[in-house]
């Protein structure tokens, strides 16, 4: 099976599901959303993260690079141009400012690392997260470690943007899992395209599909979605979400506040800023959010 690179695992987490969890976290994403809060989860390959801020300027990165890619002394550090990604300065970078995005993990790994953690999600209801990134994306490798830690006795719960193979995802992965969250971002599927790099048409088929499943396999289901200013958080995509959500029968959703904190992340990979969000910078105010719930709670949905 292909596996797929991980970004990291990150123990005591609140957030990516219910309970204590451990949030496994993938490399790889079919979509390439301008605000992606994880840019570096983007590409499945692994990549190389500049912090300007950690360098000391010792130059051991100049010596040891074989491409010549690398000198303290330029702006960037890194000529990314000339950079084949052999990671040697990361290796040798004595105060990681240069490091490598994306390693190598065996399920035996992975499964060993959350199992130390299973006296917390046992009290708190928590368990494993498989997050990204996008998960689905390698559904025998992740379908087979969500087997084999549902076997130990660890709930799985899974974050996706519902773009997959669904066919596949329901018979590999979904029998092993306990929860769902789905993001589902823009309703219009041109304005889908725009920002988020593909059309939604898969998208919104595998919601519909993953809300009669939930009640039929026994997963609970959450759609959630991110409040990116004057791009998803406008009146007509909230109310037209708002529709399928009731057309559908879904009762609860979760609004998920616009968080600016990512920008560093994508200087330190080198991409630049998308035009629309260069001046955003800055989470929605108390009385956005509530009037972004209000838009569901009209139409009788929890939020």
């Amino acid at each position: 099976m292909e596996s797929p690179l991980v970004l990291e695992l990150k123990g005591n987490s609140l957030d990516d599901g219910p309970g204590i969890r451990t949030a496994v976290f993938f490399k790889g994403c079919p979509l390439s959303c301008i605000w992606c809060h994880n840019p570096e989860s983007k590409h499945v390959e692994a990549e190389l993260s500049v912090s300007l801020a950690d360098c000391i300027g010792c130059g051991t990165c100049r010596s040891v690079c074989p491409q010549g890619a690398a000198d303290p002394a330029k702006p960037g550090i890194v000529d990314r141009t000339k950079c084949v990604r052999c990671f040697t300065c990361a290796q040798n970078c004595p105060p990681k400012a240069i490091q490598r995005v994306g390693v190598q993990m065996s399920m035996d790994e992975i499964v060993q690392k959350c199992a130390a953690d299973k006296p917390f999600y046992d009290v708190s209801g928590g368990g494993v997260t498989l997050t990204g990134g996008e998960p689905t994306m390698f559904t025998d490798w992740t379908g087979e470690l969500a087997k084999r830690l549902t076997e130990a006795g660890m709930c799985v719960h899974i974050e996706t943007s519902g773009m997959f193979n669904y066919e596949k995802v329901r018979e590999k992965l979904l029998p092993f899992v306990s929860s769902i969250y789905m993001d589902v971002k823009i309703f219009d599927r041109e304005t889908h395209k725009k920002y988020c790099g593909i059309y939604n048409d898969v998208i919104l088929e595998n919601f519909r599909r993953l809300v009669a499943d939930s009640a039929e396999m026994g997963f609970s289901f959450l759609p959630r979605t991110p409040l990116i200013p004057d791009i998803t958080d406008t009146d007509e995509n909230l109310g037209a979400i708002a529709g399928l959500y009731k057309e559908t029968g879904v009762k609860r959703t979760e609004l998920l506040p616009y968080n600016p904190t990512w920008y560093g992340k994508t200087e330190k990979l080198g991409v630049g800023l998308a035009k629309e969000l260069a001046g955003v910078r800055s989470w929605q105010s108390n009385e956005k959010m509530e009037h972004c719930k209000d838009i569901f709670r009209s139409e009788g949905i929890e939020c």
